[in-house]
């Protein structure tokens, strides 16, 4: 699996606090949609199953933005004042956010109670085509039972300390309060979007019959996709993977897609933008796909060689098969070829065999190893000259007519 491109992503939440995000982009060509990950409760952007889902997402098109809730992770703001209506609200926001940001989400993905909060914010939006939750709780509720403190005297003095997943927290009684008992069935109700459930049956956090109780209020479209042995948190690298490819396999039935990028003849060499940084494009010869990029220095991503880079790469492919297709007609005793290449501005005047007397030009360096004992040495030299008989070096010796048109002109 190729690793997409991570980028900053930051936005401001309703309170005005910066809440730090990550927006996972595919590493080869446009995305195909855009989504948005709600992470479990007291986790964050940085949590594991986080990272790998949208990662997952990525790699299959879907650029992904994880950011971490108010109090928690990189963002500002403290947990204490943040609750379960809060959260709902930074994830609109977030959407709002990319939305500015010509990224407009159709999908909301959520794990546990990030699920319970993706349900809520796609209900209030008509541009949320696809929701998928992975965990999530019936009534956000279920998440006090995880709390390791005395919760009345937290309501009776407006705030204390908890234990959550062995780290200590604090919050508020206006927290607990956003938890009050508030099933799903309303929202449930108003959902306009996709939905599908993913829940392990030996979930021991948020029990299996908080997906049938979702699922069974639910609309169609619906689904539900069971994932046997996975724990709640989704610790396996390969559980989280799989709910991210599970996710965008389902979800590209309900999406508004991008359309794809043109596709070129087999005689064709076709690059285009594929709009994940400031240079880096795709290129497509065939059936074969690869990335051209410029390095970090020139504000690139490095994601990629260079135009420079693939030209010698041409030219040293091309001296190899010629050198190889020469040695086997003569059924020399040739055992492996590799050429090192090196370009450099050099001054005219250092050239002994060009014809430009003034300026700089352009010089490729070509080293060549030939190996194979029982070569002899006239042998090599004749290979050596071989070498230079490529039809692409050829080519770049030879006067070359470029003629550029307008698509469409």
């Amino acid at each position: 699996m190729l690793k997409p491109i991570t980028q900053k992503f930051e936005f401001q939440s309703p309170q005005g606090h910066t809440l730090a995000g990550r927006l996972d982009l595919p590493l080869v060509g446009k995305p195909v949609a855009y989504a948005v990950f709600a992470h479990c409760f007291s986790c964050s952007k940085d949590f594991a199953a986080s990272r790998n889902i949208a990662v997952r997402l990525a790699a299959e098109g879907i650029a992904t933005l994880r950011f971490d809730f108010t109090g928690l992770g990189h963002s500002q703001g403290e947990f204490a004042n943040s609750h379960f209506r809060a959260n709902v609200e930074d994830l609109v926001t977030a959407i709002q956010a990319m939305g500015e940001a010509g990224m407009a989400p159709s999908l909301l993905v959520g794990h546990s109670l990030g699920g319970a909060a993706v349900l809520q914010a796609t209900a209030k939006l008509e541009q949320i085509k696809a929701v998928a939750v992975i965990g999530a709780p019936y009534d956000p509720q279920h998440s006090t039972a995880r709390l390791n403190g005395d919760l009345d005297a937290i309501r009776a003095n407006g705030q204390g300390e908890v234990e959550i997943a062995g780290r200590a927290f604090t919050i508020t009684a206006e927290f607990l309060d956003s938890m009050k008992p508030q099933a799903l069935d309303e929202t449930l109700a108003r959902l306009r979007a996709a939905l599908l459930i993913l829940h392990a049956p030996l979930d021991s956090y948020v029990g299996v019959e908080n997906a049938t109780s979702i699922f069974l209020k639910a609309k169609h479209p619906k689904s539900y996709h069971s994932l046997d042995q996975a724990d709640h948190l989704l610790t396996k690298p390969a559980d989280a993977e799989f709910v991210g490819e599970t996710i965008a396999t389902w979800a590209k039935r309900y999406l508004p897609l991008a359309d794809p990028p043109a596709t070129p003849s087999d005689s064709q060499v076709f690059v285009s933008e594929t709009g994940v940084g400031k240079f880096q494009n795709l290129v497509t010869s065939a059936h074969h796909s690869m990335i051209a990029d410029e390095p970090k220095s020139y504000g690139g991503l490095d994601s990629g060689p260079g135009p420079y880079d693939y030209l010698m790469a041409g030219l040293g492919a091309c001296t190899s098969m010629t050198i190889r297709m020469y040695a086997e007609r003569k059924g020399w005793p040739l055992e492996g070829v590799s050429v090192a290449l090196d370009h450099a501005k050099v001054h005219a005047n250092d050239c002994e065999s060009c014809e430009t007397t003034t300026g700089k030009i352009d010089q490729i360096s070509k080293r060549i190893e030939l190996e194979g004992p029982q070569l002899s040495a006239e042998q090599r030299q004749r290979l050596l000259e071989i070498a230079d008989k490529c039809p692409l070096h050829r080519t770049l010796h030879a006067e070359v007519e470029v003629l550029t048109t307008l698509a469409g002109g």
